[in-house]
């Protein structure tokens, strides 16, 4: 008798355990994860995407700073401060004729 009440004790911790580790594998989104580890060509498709998006946010970011960049450069330039003027205006006359 003393056997079965603590084999039921343990049962229902058991469970409990159970349900609660289910729980946070479907808030981890494990079923997402394991179908994508099982599959080679979603890895694939996965990261060429990824390495697409970086590759296009990388480039608009670094247009808009320099965008930003050269326009508070050219703002400079119009204070007519003496030698920063001078030098600031070669810089942006080399990014003009780079372009």
């Amino acid at each position: 008798m003393l056997l079965r009440i603590w084999n039921k004790d343990k049962k229902e911790k058991l469970e409990k355990n159970i349900d609660r580790l289910i729980l946070i594998l479907e808030k981890m989104n494990m079923h997402d994860l394991i179908y994508i580890i099982g599959n080679k060509k979603e890895i694939i498709k996965r990261n060429l995407l990824a390495g697409i998006s970086r590759g296009i946010g990388t480039g608009i970011g670094f247009t808009i700073i320099t965008a930003v960049i050269i326009y508070f450069l050219q703002k400079i330039v119009r204070l007519n401060i003496p030698i920063i003027g001078e030098y600031i205006n070669d810089i942006i006359e080399i990014v003009k004729t780079t372009k």
